[in-house]
């Protein structure tokens, strides 16, 4: 058995402060930090953090490192955690700080394709999808763990600056419990990740009407849409004026004039 398996653990409360200190040592280095932060013990609140977790926890092969990253990211030990394009950049506070790395496969073109073909016949979903009341028929279809979004073991990479040998270390648990944390308050990071465009699941539904209380109609605008998912729509160019169609004149030929000239001769 190995040593350590006998070093006293630090307690929660040990565990918080110091996480707080190193946040604020980083802070005053002149670091811009987007830390995790948890209220009470649920990590994650909504379906798309759930799921998220849920993805995670089905990976059997790391299910002995999991409890240590929930408890790591309980007690705020993410002090920075950036979701980019392929890949998951954090800074996790342990016995030190140390630098995470986790980086995931670009979804290919022809899965994204097929995603995008299952949502295609739920256009009422999608426009509830454009009003941010996400439907459960949509979100299951992007976020059903085989044909979903959410990317595979073998597509995941893991990397950690601390000492710890093993794939999955605490530190990247950890991370991917964080995100989805931040999940829960940014669901578009996840289309970040996988490198596609969510803007194209609802493409197709963005200029329909929306039936609300009865016969009442109103059409989505731009604005709206970039309020929902945080893009920037270009307004439309303003329709050229159609001109009205003048009135025609009743003028008499040339011809007719010398014709009435040569009458009255």
């Amino acid at each position: 058995m190995n040593w350590r398996d006998f070093e006293r653990r630090p307690s929660v409360g040990e565990q918080r402060r110091k996480a707080l200190r190193e946040g604020q040592r980083l802070a005053k280095q002149g670091r811009n930090l987007s830390p995790i932060l948890i209220e009470g013990r649920k990590i994650v609140a909504t379906f798309w953090g759930k799921a998220w977790c849920a993805n995670l926890e089905s990976y059997r092969d790391y299910e002995n490192r999991l409890p240590r990253g929930r408890s790591y990211v309980r007690h705020g030990a993410v002090l920075d955690l950036n979701v980019e394009p392929g890949k998951v950049a954090a800074l996790v506070c342990g016995s030190q700080v140390y630098e995470v790395e986790v980086t995931v496969e670009r979804l290919s073109g022809a899965y994204w394709r097929r995603i995008q073909a299952r949502c295609a016949g739920q256009v009422g979903s999608l426009i509830e999808l454009l009003e941010g009341r996400l439907s459960e028929g949509v979100m299951r279809i992007i976020t059903h763990p085989d044909e979903g979004l959410f990317p595979k073991p073998a597509e995941i990479q893991m990397k950690c600056s601390c000492p710890d040998i093993a794939t999955m270390c605490k530190h990247v648990a950890a991370v991917l419990y964080a995100v989805g944390a931040r999940l829960d308050v940014r669901p578009d990071l996840l289309f970040v990740l996988r490198q596609v465009d969510h803007a194209e699941l609802i493409a197709g539904a963005s200029d329909m009407e929306v039936t609300r209380r009865g016969s009442k109609r109103r059409t989505l605008d731009a604005s709206e849409l970039g309020d929902v998912f945080g893009i920037e729509i270009a307004p439309a160019a303003p329709a050229a004026p159609v001109p009205t169609p003048r009135k025609p004149r009743h003028r008499k030929t040339v011809a007719a004039k010398r014709g009435t000239r040569g009458a009255h001769r």
